[in-house]
Protein backbone atom coordinates (compact mmCIF):
# COMPACT_ATOMS: atom_id res chain seq x y z
CA UNK A 1 0.00 0.00 0.00
CA UNK A 2 1.38 3.45 -1.00
CA UNK A 3 -0.89 6.55 -0.43
CA UNK A 4 -0.14 10.52 0.13
CA UNK A 5 -2.62 13.17 1.72
CA UNK A 6 -2.36 16.18 3.74
CA UNK A 7 -1.50 16.11 7.76
CA UNK A 8 -4.75 18.36 8.03
CA UNK A 9 -6.66 15.93 6.46
CA UNK A 10 -5.71 12.47 7.97
CA UNK A 11 -5.84 14.01 11.26
CA UNK A 12 -9.07 14.87 10.87
CA UNK A 13 -10.30 11.54 9.73
CA UNK A 14 -8.23 9.79 12.61
CA UNK A 15 -9.85 12.05 14.92
CA UNK A 16 -13.40 11.08 13.96
CA UNK A 17 -12.70 7.23 13.83
CA UNK A 18 -10.89 7.30 17.54
CA UNK A 19 -14.02 7.95 18.64
CA UNK A 20 -14.93 4.18 17.93
CA UNK A 21 -12.00 2.67 19.54
CA UNK A 22 -12.69 1.10 22.83
CA UNK A 23 -10.91 2.04 26.31
CA UNK A 24 -10.13 -1.71 27.34
CA UNK A 25 -10.90 -4.78 24.59
CA UNK A 26 -9.54 -8.44 24.99
CA UNK A 27 -9.48 -8.25 21.32
CA UNK A 28 -6.01 -6.70 20.18
CA UNK A 29 -7.22 -6.03 16.79
CA UNK A 30 -10.14 -3.46 18.07
CA UNK A 31 -7.74 -1.15 19.31
CA UNK A 32 -6.41 -0.68 15.65
CA UNK A 33 -7.21 1.57 12.94
CA UNK A 34 -7.54 0.18 9.68
CA UNK A 35 -6.25 2.30 6.57
CA UNK A 36 -7.96 0.51 3.25
CA UNK A 37 -7.13 2.03 0.58
CA UNK A 38 -8.33 1.45 -3.03
CA UNK A 39 -8.53 2.38 -6.88
CA UNK A 40 -9.75 6.36 -5.78
CA UNK A 41 -10.45 6.28 -2.16
CA UNK A 42 -8.20 6.60 1.59
CA UNK A 43 -10.91 5.11 4.44
CA UNK A 44 -10.23 4.98 7.50
CA UNK A 45 -12.28 2.32 10.21
CA UNK A 46 -12.26 1.83 13.70
CA UNK A 47 -15.33 -0.56 15.11
CA UNK A 48 -15.87 -1.22 19.14
CA UNK A 49 -18.30 -3.54 18.01
CA UNK A 50 -21.31 -1.19 19.71
CA UNK A 51 -20.09 2.03 17.66
CA UNK A 52 -18.58 1.51 14.23
CA UNK A 53 -17.05 4.45 12.21
CA UNK A 54 -15.60 4.69 8.44
CA UNK A 55 -14.70 7.92 7.18
CA UNK A 56 -13.08 8.75 3.93
CA UNK A 57 -9.48 11.14 3.82
CA UNK A 58 -8.99 13.27 0.93
CA UNK A 59 -5.61 12.03 -0.76
CA UNK A 60 -3.51 10.30 -3.90
CA UNK A 61 -3.11 6.26 -3.78
CA UNK A 62 -0.10 4.68 -5.41
CA UNK A 63 -0.77 1.13 -4.45
CA UNK A 64 -4.19 -0.29 -2.89
CA UNK A 65 -4.16 -2.34 0.12
CA UNK A 66 -5.03 -2.30 3.82
CA UNK A 67 -2.86 -2.22 6.84
CA UNK A 68 -4.74 -2.35 10.73
CA UNK A 69 -2.18 0.07 12.80
CA UNK A 70 -2.46 0.62 16.67
CA UNK A 71 -4.67 3.72 17.20
CA UNK A 72 -3.05 5.17 19.85
CA UNK A 73 0.79 4.72 17.91
CA UNK A 74 -0.78 6.22 14.86
CA UNK A 75 -2.75 9.09 15.96
CA UNK A 76 0.05 10.41 18.29
CA UNK A 77 2.71 10.22 15.27
CA UNK A 78 -0.01 11.96 12.84
CA UNK A 79 -1.37 14.32 15.90
CA UNK A 80 2.88 15.96 15.55
CA UNK A 81 4.08 15.66 12.16
CA UNK A 82 4.75 18.84 10.79
CA UNK A 83 1.79 20.43 8.46
CA UNK A 84 2.89 19.04 5.06
CA UNK A 85 2.25 16.23 3.06
CA UNK A 86 2.16 12.77 4.69
CA UNK A 87 3.64 9.72 2.82
CA UNK A 88 2.74 6.04 3.72
CA UNK A 89 4.12 2.92 2.83
CA UNK A 90 3.09 -0.59 4.16
CA UNK A 91 5.12 -3.43 2.64
CA UNK A 92 4.17 -7.48 2.31
CA UNK A 93 4.43 -7.97 6.37
CA UNK A 94 2.85 -4.74 7.29
CA UNK A 95 5.56 -3.00 8.38
CA UNK A 96 4.93 0.50 7.98
CA UNK A 97 6.78 3.69 7.05
CA UNK A 98 5.39 7.00 7.89
CA UNK A 99 6.94 10.02 6.16
CA UNK A 100 6.28 13.97 6.57
CA UNK A 101 9.29 16.41 5.38
CA UNK A 102 12.63 14.67 7.12
CA UNK A 103 10.23 12.89 9.72
CA UNK A 104 10.40 9.07 9.41
CA UNK A 105 8.59 6.56 11.33
CA UNK A 106 8.84 3.04 11.13
CA UNK A 107 5.77 0.89 12.64
CA UNK A 108 4.65 -2.52 12.77
CA UNK A 109 1.53 -2.94 11.39
CA UNK A 110 -1.14 -6.46 11.51
CA UNK A 111 -3.59 -8.06 8.48
CA UNK A 112 -7.31 -6.48 8.64
CA UNK A 113 -8.32 -10.41 8.43
CA UNK A 114 -9.70 -10.23 12.18
CA UNK A 115 -10.94 -6.63 12.40
CA UNK A 116 -14.44 -6.72 12.56
CA UNK A 117 -15.74 -4.52 9.18
CA UNK A 118 -19.22 -2.64 9.36
CA UNK A 119 -22.41 -4.93 8.66
CA UNK A 120 -23.71 -3.52 5.43
CA UNK A 121 -27.40 -3.09 5.69
CA UNK A 122 -29.77 -2.06 3.39
CA UNK A 123 -30.17 1.97 3.04
CA UNK A 124 -33.78 2.28 2.71
CA UNK A 125 -36.18 5.10 3.45
CA UNK A 126 -33.75 7.32 5.24
CA UNK A 127 -34.61 10.10 7.72
CA UNK A 128 -33.35 13.34 6.48
CA UNK A 129 -32.04 16.32 9.40
CA UNK A 130 -29.78 19.27 8.72
CA UNK A 131 -27.04 18.50 10.75
CA UNK A 132 -27.85 21.77 13.13
CA UNK A 133 -31.17 20.05 14.03
CA UNK A 134 -29.55 16.74 14.90
CA UNK A 135 -26.44 18.72 16.71
CA UNK A 136 -29.34 20.93 18.87
CA UNK A 137 -31.20 18.04 19.55
CA UNK A 138 -28.53 16.22 20.72
CA UNK A 139 -27.19 18.88 22.95
CA UNK A 140 -31.11 19.78 24.38
CA UNK A 141 -31.25 16.15 25.60
CA UNK A 142 -28.43 13.48 26.12
CA UNK A 143 -27.54 15.66 29.34
CA UNK A 144 -30.60 13.70 31.30
CA UNK A 145 -29.43 10.46 29.90
CA UNK A 146 -28.23 8.14 32.83
CA UNK A 147 -24.54 6.45 33.03
CA UNK A 148 -25.69 3.88 35.13
CA UNK A 149 -25.12 0.32 33.03
CA UNK A 150 -27.61 -1.48 35.17
CA UNK A 151 -30.63 0.21 33.61
CA UNK A 152 -29.37 0.25 30.09
CA UNK A 153 -32.60 1.46 28.63
CA UNK A 154 -31.80 4.69 30.85
CA UNK A 155 -28.08 4.98 28.70
CA UNK A 156 -30.34 6.04 25.42
CA UNK A 157 -32.54 7.91 23.88
CA UNK A 158 -35.83 7.21 22.35
CA UNK A 159 -35.79 8.45 18.53
CA UNK A 160 -39.85 7.94 18.13
CA UNK A 161 -41.28 8.75 14.27
CA UNK A 162 -44.54 9.90 13.96
CA UNK A 163 -45.69 11.05 9.96
CA UNK A 164 -43.16 14.33 9.71
CA UNK A 165 -42.69 14.52 13.36
CA UNK A 166 -39.69 13.35 14.88
CA UNK A 167 -39.66 13.33 19.07
CA UNK A 168 -36.39 12.56 20.93
CA UNK A 169 -36.68 11.80 24.82
CA UNK A 170 -34.59 10.89 27.47
CA UNK A 171 -34.32 10.48 31.01
CA UNK A 172 -32.24 9.66 34.26
CA UNK A 173 -34.59 8.64 36.96
CA UNK A 174 -34.53 12.48 38.18
CA UNK A 175 -36.11 14.38 34.71
CA UNK A 176 -36.98 14.29 31.58
CA UNK A 177 -36.05 15.86 28.53
CA UNK A 178 -38.59 15.98 24.89
CA UNK A 179 -37.15 17.71 21.87
CA UNK A 180 -39.94 17.38 19.25
CA UNK A 181 -38.93 18.21 15.41
CA UNK A 182 -40.93 19.18 12.49
CA UNK A 183 -39.42 17.18 9.72
CA UNK A 184 -40.24 18.27 5.57
CA UNK A 185 -41.11 14.48 4.74
CA UNK A 186 -43.98 12.03 6.42
CA UNK A 187 -41.80 8.76 7.51
CA UNK A 188 -43.42 5.21 8.64
CA UNK A 189 -44.36 5.21 12.32
CA UNK A 190 -40.93 3.64 14.58
CA UNK A 191 -39.42 3.72 17.92
CA UNK A 192 -35.61 3.20 17.98
CA UNK A 193 -33.43 3.59 21.23
CA UNK A 194 -30.24 5.02 20.41
CA UNK A 195 -27.30 4.57 22.98
CA UNK A 196 -26.30 8.27 24.53
CA UNK A 197 -22.81 7.25 23.74
CA UNK A 198 -23.32 7.30 20.51
CA UNK A 199 -25.38 10.50 19.86
CA UNK A 200 -22.59 12.14 22.23
CA UNK A 201 -20.07 11.58 19.71
CA UNK A 202 -21.87 12.39 16.80
CA UNK A 203 -22.58 15.41 18.02
CA UNK A 204 -19.10 16.19 18.24
CA UNK A 205 -17.99 15.03 14.54
CA UNK A 206 -21.45 16.90 12.82
CA UNK A 207 -20.32 20.47 11.22
CA UNK A 208 -23.61 21.86 12.66
CA UNK A 209 -24.37 23.69 9.17
CA UNK A 210 -28.22 24.04 8.29
CA UNK A 211 -27.48 23.26 4.44
CA UNK A 212 -25.58 20.50 5.64
CA UNK A 213 -27.83 17.17 6.02
CA UNK A 214 -27.87 14.01 7.90
CA UNK A 215 -29.47 10.57 6.54
CA UNK A 216 -30.77 8.39 9.05
CA UNK A 217 -30.90 4.71 8.11
CA UNK A 218 -32.92 2.31 11.24
CA UNK A 219 -33.37 -1.27 11.04
CA UNK A 220 -34.21 -4.10 13.82
CA UNK A 221 -30.58 -3.66 15.33
CA UNK A 222 -29.27 -0.92 13.97
CA UNK A 223 -28.90 2.65 13.22
CA UNK A 224 -26.63 4.00 10.76
CA UNK A 225 -25.90 7.83 10.12
CA UNK A 226 -24.59 9.39 7.20
CA UNK A 227 -22.75 12.43 6.38
CA UNK A 228 -19.96 14.26 4.64
CA UNK A 229 -17.50 11.71 3.67
CA UNK A 230 -18.37 9.92 7.26
CA UNK A 231 -20.60 7.12 8.58
CA UNK A 232 -21.03 6.09 12.02
CA UNK A 233 -22.99 2.33 12.84
CA UNK A 234 -24.30 1.87 16.38
CA UNK A 235 -26.22 -1.06 17.80
CA UNK A 236 -29.77 -0.28 19.12
CA UNK A 237 -30.46 -0.75 22.92
CA UNK A 238 -33.22 -3.55 23.02
CA UNK A 239 -35.89 -3.21 24.94
CA UNK A 240 -39.18 -1.25 25.31
CA UNK A 241 -38.97 2.66 25.97
CA UNK A 242 -40.53 4.19 29.59
CA UNK A 243 -44.04 5.01 28.64
CA UNK A 244 -43.26 8.52 29.76
CA UNK A 245 -46.93 10.27 28.30
CA UNK A 246 -48.51 8.86 32.03
CA UNK A 247 -45.57 10.27 33.38
CA UNK A 248 -46.68 13.83 32.66
CA UNK A 249 -49.60 15.80 33.46
CA UNK A 250 -51.17 18.87 32.24
CA UNK A 251 -52.19 19.92 35.50
CA UNK A 252 -50.55 22.11 37.86
CA UNK A 253 -51.02 23.97 41.36
CA UNK A 254 -48.68 26.80 40.37
CA UNK A 255 -47.20 28.58 37.50
CA UNK A 256 -44.19 30.94 37.32
CA UNK A 257 -42.84 32.78 34.78
CA UNK A 258 -39.42 34.13 34.87
CA UNK A 259 -36.58 35.46 33.28
CA UNK A 260 -34.14 33.12 32.30
CA UNK A 261 -30.99 34.76 32.53
CA UNK A 262 -32.04 36.36 35.96
CA UNK A 263 -32.84 32.54 37.28
CA UNK A 264 -30.13 30.96 35.89
CA UNK A 265 -27.35 33.55 37.27
CA UNK A 266 -29.34 33.49 40.96
CA UNK A 267 -28.75 30.03 40.83
CA UNK A 268 -25.27 30.21 39.70
CA UNK A 269 -24.33 32.34 42.94
CA UNK A 270 -26.15 30.28 45.29
CA UNK A 271 -24.14 27.35 43.64
CA UNK A 272 -21.06 29.18 44.96
CA UNK A 273 -21.88 27.62 48.46
CA UNK A 274 -22.11 24.00 47.29
CA UNK A 275 -19.13 21.73 47.42
CA UNK A 276 -19.33 19.57 44.25
CA UNK A 277 -19.95 16.37 47.08
CA UNK A 278 -22.81 18.18 48.33
CA UNK A 279 -26.48 17.01 47.78
CA UNK A 280 -27.76 20.12 49.11
CA UNK A 281 -31.07 21.28 47.42
CA UNK A 282 -31.73 25.17 47.13
CA UNK A 283 -34.76 26.41 48.23
CA UNK A 284 -37.41 28.16 45.89
CA UNK A 285 -39.82 29.88 48.26
CA UNK A 286 -42.98 31.19 45.89
CA UNK A 287 -45.64 33.25 47.89
CA UNK A 288 -48.08 36.05 46.12
CA UNK A 289 -46.07 36.84 43.71
CA UNK A 290 -42.73 36.96 45.46
CA UNK A 291 -40.07 34.37 44.10
CA UNK A 292 -37.18 34.05 47.00
CA UNK A 293 -34.22 31.55 46.04
CA UNK A 294 -32.38 30.58 49.46
CA UNK A 295 -29.55 28.29 50.06
CA UNK A 296 -28.00 27.39 53.72
CA UNK A 297 -24.50 25.39 53.69
CA UNK A 298 -21.81 24.73 55.65
CA UNK A 299 -19.55 27.24 53.80
CA UNK A 300 -22.82 30.30 54.02
CA UNK A 301 -25.65 30.89 53.05
CA UNK A 302 -27.36 33.72 50.64
CA UNK A 303 -30.68 34.69 49.28
CA UNK A 304 -32.11 36.44 46.80
CA UNK A 305 -35.22 37.49 45.25
CA UNK A 306 -36.63 37.67 41.30
CA UNK A 307 -39.30 39.22 39.60
CA UNK A 308 -41.73 36.60 38.54
CA UNK A 309 -45.53 36.73 37.21
CA UNK A 310 -47.42 33.65 39.16
CA UNK A 311 -51.07 31.64 38.86
CA UNK A 312 -51.93 29.07 41.19
CA UNK A 313 -50.59 28.00 44.75
CA UNK A 314 -48.14 29.77 47.12
CA UNK A 315 -45.57 26.61 46.93
CA UNK A 316 -41.84 25.42 48.84
CA UNK A 317 -39.48 23.61 47.14
CA UNK A 318 -36.42 22.18 47.28
CA UNK A 319 -34.42 21.29 44.03
CA UNK A 320 -31.19 20.16 42.65
CA UNK A 321 -29.58 23.46 41.25
CA UNK A 322 -27.34 21.20 38.54
CA UNK A 323 -30.43 19.69 37.09
CA UNK A 324 -31.98 23.14 37.03
CA UNK A 325 -29.20 24.73 35.45
CA UNK A 326 -28.40 22.12 32.99
CA UNK A 327 -32.14 22.85 31.43
CA UNK A 328 -31.37 26.29 32.13
CA UNK A 329 -28.90 26.23 30.09
CA UNK A 330 -29.93 24.58 27.05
Amino acid sequence: MKIQCQKADLLNGVNIVLKAIPVKSTMPILGCIVIEAGNQYIKLIANDMELGIETLVKGTVSEPGTVALDAKIFSEIIRRLPENEVFITTDDKYMTEIVCEKANFSISGKSSEEFPYLPKIEKENAVVLSQFTLKEVIRQTVFSISDNENNKIMTGELFEIKGNELRVISLDGHRISIRRIEMKDAYEEQKVIIPGKTLNEISKILSGEVSSTVQIYFTDKHALFEFDDTVVLTRLIEGEYYHIDQMLSSDYETKVTINKKELQSCIERASLLIRETDKQPIIIDIDNNNFELKINTAIGSMNEEIDIAMEGKNIIIGLNPKFLLDALRV
